[in-house]
């Protein structure tokens, strides 16, 4: 577990049960049922770590008026999917990993069927609600072209209809096997424009919106992230406008982002209040010439300039590893304490109210593979 600062205490991020069900104990399997139904009853976004790196599923709940047209209480999205198998960058002699954990789901098949079983669960509960649309995989988002975040043979093992949201080397491999109807590049949420409504672009629904944040300064867009918003409380047409536009928003970091890349997020029109803030704590480079994850100090900074309710870690899996590159990769472990701690060193002394003494309302938490995370 991450140690926390004793002297400011917080309720702890709400976990949920893990997404494996051990259907031989009864008990096990009731108290799973009624996590699930009091987290769908919330109507607040549910985060599942698919396996220990970085392969998501955020599922926001849909808009009441969705709901009661479709019978679809939620709009899953699948992020940088891989699950099993080996993935290689550039080729298997330069690199190539496993996971050292096995994840949660070994197969988008079985993902699907543990979504059914939600599906089934919650409408049992829900007498009243007609059921058109089955409870599906409705986005994929891949956040780089590298094979741990766009890994193939997942992505093939998905239906050819289900639209995908890619960066632009990304989207070019995806569309080269031929495989789905729809790929999208992701489109930029930039300083020069800072409405979320821009990035809910077809075939998006109206209240969602998906968007890249980088550097121009970065040509790989290696350290760059992806930013979900939604409005879970209208459903208008697309191009309207109200008062009530205001967004939640998710972001997610693999790599890390640097904060001042962030800076415009705070000047957002209409206002977006940041939900999570998916950035890992391990700082990874090769050798002493390339960084790779920024990991905690970059994620301390850049969580007080996005402000997020919640910090959850990824892309801290310590791989199995093979190639003439896994000798050359440098690994700093730290815990968010540790870093807090070690932040205040180099400061010198510290007010007890300052933000540097703890990070002020944030909740931070570390998913197993299989865990979810209620982000209410």
């Amino acid at each position: 577990m991450i140690q926390r600062p004793a002297r400011k205490p917080r309720t702890p991020p709400r976990k949920l049960s893990p997404l494996r069900m051990d259907e031989s104990a009864l008990q096990l399997q009731l108290e799973l049922h009624d996590s699930i139904q009091r987290a769908f009853d919330a109507r607040r976004p549910i985060l599942t770590h698919l396996n220990a790196d970085t392969t998501w599923l955020l599922q926001i709940p849909c808009p009441k008026d969705v709901v009661s047209r479709t019978g679809r209480s939620r709009f899953n999205i699948l992020i940088d999917p891989w699950l099993r198998g080996p993935q290689s960058d550039v080729a298997s002699w330069f690199s190539k990993q496993w996971h050292a954990i096995d994840s949660s789901v070994q197969t988008i098949s079985e993902l699907q069927e543990r979504l059914k079983d939600i599906d089934d669960l919650i409408h049992t509960h829900e007498k009243n609600v007609k059921r058109h649309s089955p409870n599906k995989i409705d986005l994929v988002i891949c956040s780089h072209e590298f094979g741990d975040h766009c890994h193939k043979d997942t992505l093939l093992e998905i239906d050819p209809s289900t639209p995908v949201f890619a960066t632009q080397k990304a989207a070019d491999l995806i569309r080269s096997w031929n495989h789905f109807v729809e790929v999208r590049d992701t489109p930029s949420f930039a300083v020069e424009d800072r409405d979320w409504r821009n990035t809910s672009i077809e075939p998006l629904p109206l209240w969602l919106g998906v968007s890249r944040i980088a550097s121009e300064t970065d040509a790989l867009y290696y350290h760059s992230a992806i930013l979900i918003t939604f409005n879970i409380d209208t459903s208008k047409r697309r191009g309207s406008s109200s008062g009530a536009d205001t967004a939640e928003g998710v972001i997610y970091t693999p790599h890390g982002i640097h904060a001042n890349d962030l800076r415009h997020l705070p000047l957002a029109q209409p206002p977006m209040k940041i939900l999570a803030l998916l950035h890992g704590l391990h700082d990874v480079s090769i050798s002493i010439t390339k960084q790779l994850n920024l990991g905690a100090y970059n994620g301390l900074r850049a969580q007080r300039m996005c402000n997020a309710k919640y910090w959850v870690g990824t892309h801290d899996e310590v791989k199995k590893g093979g190639g003439i590159l896994a000798p050359f990769l440098r690994r700093k472990v730290l815990t968010l304490h540790e870093a807090i701690e070690k932040e205040k060193e180099e400061k010198g002394h510290v007010p007890d109210d300052s933000e540097l003494a703890a990070m002020k309302g944030v909740q931070f938490a570390e998913l197993r593979s299989g865990e979810s995370l209620l982000l209410e």
